[in-house]
């Protein structure tokens, strides 16, 4: 049985940066000056108030989000925002555009079928979702009541570099993955949701950062749970929130600031996964799966010329304490998940791996 920490390439629950869990686990018995552990404090006390305040806080340093937005610490997954964006934004007249890069993106826009019109504005379905969309390919409807896109695919290893033109109809943007990753421009967007469990926390708190006025949307017929406008009235303390999943998600912003903010955090996300991506396509043994100008920094999907091979590399890495390497079940292959907490030496360690590998098996 392992005692020391492994390289954890998982898709999500995913990596936590060393230092951040050195310090919950410091402070899991007893927060500093208040005797209780975060486990146990009540989410009403001046306790919980100040790790609320403060994670917000670090969250608008970070992402230089406007006054004009509201942040919400919610529970569901991005799963339960794929119903809450359009129960809260879609009125019965209205149409939403949807653009199709993956499955999450495609079950997003299921969500919304069932609660009103949806148009689809673009896809890449026809090859295997290898790409986001270009430009002119995507068709918008006048006077859409929102855009949804899903910045980056889990599944296929594409990211979208730029954000899509929609002009004046809100964009509604899925981040889940690569969320506080780079540099990101709220302003552009109405409403920007991501569950944290991939790049910012663990798992239990979805962070949503809504422009103000779109509040007013949320029916009044909507069950309270489901309404952005209650949950901002509220403080995300209409219900009791997840303490300490919204706790672990600050330290991480904190961390996320303390080590140069976005900006840095693009630098070295960048230099990890240029590192990857020279080794997959360095002889032709592996091949990445992603068009390279779609290419994710933050899940590097490649494959081999047989899946017994790739069988084979996900044991044998798995063995050498590279963990969490097989691809997901709908696409196969090999994903390594390079989130922001993903250290350099990981990297190495993986490329290292892929040079023997190819010498004793290509």
């Amino acid at each position: 049985m392992r005692s020391e920490r492994i390289f954890n390439f998982s898709a999500g629950p995913a990596v936590l940066p060393v230092p951040v869990l050195e310090q919950a686990q410091r402070e899991l018995k007893a927060l500093p000056g208040v005797g209780m552990s975060i486990l146990e404090i009540s989410h009403r006390s001046k306790a919980f108030e100040d790790v609320l305040a403060r994670a917000e806080a670090d969250i608008r340093q970070l992402a230089n989000v406007p006054p004009t937005y509201r942040v919400l610490f919610l529970q569901g997954g991005a799963s339960l925002q794929f119903a809450m964006v359009p129960m809260n934004l879609l009125t019965a007249e209205a149409t939403a555009d949807y653009i199709i890069t993956g499955v999450w993106a495609t079950k997003a826009a299921e969500e919304a079928r069932k609660l009103g019109k949806v148009h689809i504005a673009a896809t890449t379905k026809a090859e295997q979702f290898t790409r986001v969309p270009r430009p002119a390919e995507i068709v918008l409807t006048p006077g859409a009541a929102y855009v949804h896109m899903t910045s980056n695919n889990t599944i296929y290893g594409t990211e979208w570099k730029d954000l899509p033109r929609v002009g004046d109809i809100p964009l509604v943007n899925d981040t889940s993955s690569d969320m506080f990753s780079r540099p990101m421009d709220v302003s552009k967007h109405a409403v920007i949701y991501a569950g944290a469990q991939k790049n910012m926390g663990p798992a239990g708190v979805t962070v949503v950062i809504i422009r103000e006025d779109l509040l007013a949307r949320s029916a009044a017929s909507l069950p309270a749970m489901l309404s952005y406008a209650v949950h901002a009235e509220n403080g995300s303390m209409h219900n009791t929130p997840p303490v300490f999943a919204i706790y672990v998600l600050g330290l991480v912003t904190r961390w996320l600031i303390e080590r140069g903010g976005l900006d840095e955090t693009a630098k070295i996300n960048e230099r990890k996964a240029a590192r990857l991506y020279a080794e997959i396509d360095n002889t032709g043994f592996y091949r990445g799966t992603a068009q390279k100008d779609s290419r994710s920094l933050m899940n590097v999907t490649f494959r081999l010329s047989s899946e017994a091979l790739e069988k084979q590399f996900v044991n044998e890495a798995e063995r050498a304490g590279l963990d969490g390497l097989k691809g997901h079940r709908s696409a196969g292959g090999i994903r390594a998940s390079i989130y922001n907490a993903f250290p350099e030496e990981g990297v190495v360690a993986l490329v290292d791996f892929m040079k023997d590998y190819e010498r004793r098996l290509g």
